[in-house]
């Protein structure tokens, strides 16, 4: 399981997302970009990051180290601003930090040149998790220390949004010609040689087992939060073996 920490104090909110994440200490000294449950788009948004960010790690992409952490919502009496007061109150619990990358700057294509062998990786990866939020235009990539760094995985796995019609969302093609890295001739044979036979189920029940079962009791259509992790990971073993032939929109 993830490890557990416990918000000391809430610094500020961060703008840029649109779910509203802020920048909080926790009792293990750390400082975090947190993600509430109590944001719009709910505890799905934190599962799609937990899978996403644990599977990424394991397929050796950079993403920041992810924790649990245990909100008191009593922090929310001191916010003066009433939008992040009434996020704070509504997400008591356990909610998801990120490692704040300190002085980290955001990815200009025109200024950091990727190998087409990394950006083959990225997007292959993309594929695989389905997400829709890497574009030129919101790239949710950093720069950190010289290095590429994946964040905002919460716009993926769009199937688990509809898990009766998960398998026909989940064979939909994917677009890749607006991706961040589709300009550097990304080499995506090259990606699913080297990743696909890494995504096993073995991989993913050590991947999905990091879920927090809180984020995952009563969802309809499934008896118990283990069934809806094996959802998950079959629809992800499924993917590896053939995204790469339907990634649309590079050469």
């Amino acid at each position: 399981m993830l490890k557990e920490v416990t918000v000391t104090r809430y610094i500020t909110p961060l703008r840029e997302g649109g779910s509203l994440p802020g920048l909080v200490e926790a009792d293990d000294l750390g400082t975090y970009v947190m993600k509430f449950t109590g944001a719009g788009q709910g505890r799905k948004t934190l599962v799609a990051e937990v899978v996403c960010g644990e599977l990424a790690r394991r397929l050796g992409l950079r993403v920041p180290g992810l924790v649990t952490i245990d909100l008191d919502p009593v922090l929310g009496l001191g916010e003066p601003d009433q939008e992040v007061q009434g996020l704070l109150k509504a997400s008591g619990g356990a909610n998801l930090g990120m490692d704040f990358l300190s002085r980290a700057i955001g990815f200009d294509a025109l200024a950091f040149p990727v190998s087409p062998e990394e950006a083959g990786r990225i997007v292959w990866f993309d594929a695989l998790v389905g997400n829709v939020d890497r574009s030129w235009r919101n790239p949710n990539l950093l720069v950190w220390h010289g290095d590429l760094w994946l964040i905002d995985h919460g716009a993926t796995m769009i199937w688990h949004h509809n898990w009766p019609g998960a398998r026909t969302l989940a064979e939909r093609p994917y677009d890749a010609s607006d991706h961040a890295l589709a300009p550097f001739g990304p080499d995506v044979a090259g990606a699913a040689d080297a990743l696909a036979p890494l995504v096993t189920e073995d991989l993913l029940a050590e991947v999905t087992a990091e879920i927090p079962e809180v984020w995952l009791a009563g969802e309809p259509g499934f008896g118990d939060p283990d069934e809806l992790r094996r959802a998950y990971a079959e629809q992800l073993l499924a993917r590896a073996a053939v995204i790469h032939e339907r990634i649309e929109g590079i050469t």
